[in-house]
């Protein structure tokens, strides 16, 4: 097959798995528009502020999946190509995109860091174990979730460059991470003018 066929069927593949929003069917279950809910972001946190911890959990174990399967399939169907990385690469990066900005919701979505998180296990598992610690630690040392997660993002090129890996993987890590600040942009302004909302449990 062509490559360039093939990096397009990747891609297209990503980008659909990821515009399935798992927080919209979801909720929609509980008789909710998460889209018109809380702060209208079809997200696992939206989902738990909103509805509860066990729907919120649902929603982002969906979505870490939705990463995971669109990263692993090129993986499995190619393995041992010369290429099968970079498919997997563009796999990943197709899925952030089509979660943030789902052509299912007129191209709105969430902020893509469960689906991101699902990705890096199936490239960069280091890089995913020392962000899990990062975002951990930060969440429960703030209850600030949009700061956990950015420092999650931030985190990914650091532990690429000190775990030594490839070259690829650093410049994934990167534009992952620029997508993750991008994404937060109106959370990283609330939390400068230290109005950005904490996480409160909902049962």
């Amino acid at each position: 097959m062509n490559i360039w066929i093939l990096f397009i069927i990747v891609v297209l593949i990503g980008y659909f798995l990821g515009s399935i929003s798992f927080a919209v069917i979801i909720s929609k279950f509980y008789g909710i528009d998460i889209l018109k809910a809380g702060s209208g972001s079809p997200g696992a946190t939206n989902v738990k502020r909103v509805i509860g911890k066990n729907a919120g959990n649902l929603v982002f174990i969906l979505d870490f999946f939705k990463g995971t399967i669109a990263t692993a399939w090129p993986l499995i169907l190619f393995l041992g190509e010369n290429l099968s990385f970079y498919l997997c690469l563009a796999g990943l990066i197709a899925a952030v995109i089509g979660h943030s900005f789902s052509i299912f919701l007129k191209f709105r979505g969430g902020k893509g860091i469960a689906t991101t998180m699902g990705g890096i296990l199936i490239l960069m598992p280091w890089s995913l174990l020392i962000g899990l610690i990062v975002w951990i630690f930060f969440f429960y040392a703030t209850r600030y979730v949009s700061l956990a997660s950015l420092l999650f993002g931030l985190s990914l090129p650091i532990s690429a460059i000190i775990t030594r890996a490839s070259q690829p993987q650093i410049a994934l890590s990167f534009v992952l991470t620029i997508l993750i600040l991008l994404r937060h942009r109106p959370n990283i302004d609330r939390l400068l003018r230290g109005t950005e909302n904490r996480f409160v449990k909902k049962s």
